[in-house]
């Protein structure tokens, strides 16, 4: 007789979105980012379902979103590379930038595609050679 796995399933993913919400929530908060920016990166769900992952409840991720927030974790890692200190690479995203137009890299992000979290991604992973 064969157990089921769906439970072990079902838990691994819930583990894998709490993870990944509270490192977004972590990440952002560190940029300055307020709930509706948020709401944005993280492809603009429901307000309800918004805030129940910002209080550590609701449904799991879809693998849409945590692609999502894998674009910002790796953005941030750049970052963290790329500046040597916490504050710096926390200012980053805000300051205009020539290389987009004169727009900062979080505009880019907020323009709600999952490709201009990509841009700005591909961008940081050049900048660091």
């Amino acid at each position: 007789m064969m157990a089921n796995p769906a439970p072990s399933a079902q838990a691994d993913e819930r583990r894998k979105s709490d993870v990944a919400l509270k490192t977004f929530f972590r990440i952002t908060d560190g940029w300055g980012l307020t709930s509706q920016q948020q709401k944005v990166l993280l492809g603009d769900p429901p307000r309800t379902t918004f805030y129940k992952w910002r209080n550590g409840e609701g449904p799991t991720l879809s693998r849409d979103t945590l692609e999502r927030i894998s674009y910002v974790l790796g953005i941030y890692k750049a970052l963290r590379i790329l500046f040597p200190t916490e504050e710096q690479a926390n200012a980053w995203p805000k300051k205009a930038n020539r290389d987009f137009d004169g727009v900062s890299a979080l505009d880019v992000m907020l323009k709600g595609s999952m490709i201009n979290l990509a841009d700005v991604r591909r961008y940081l992973d050049y900048m660091r050679g």
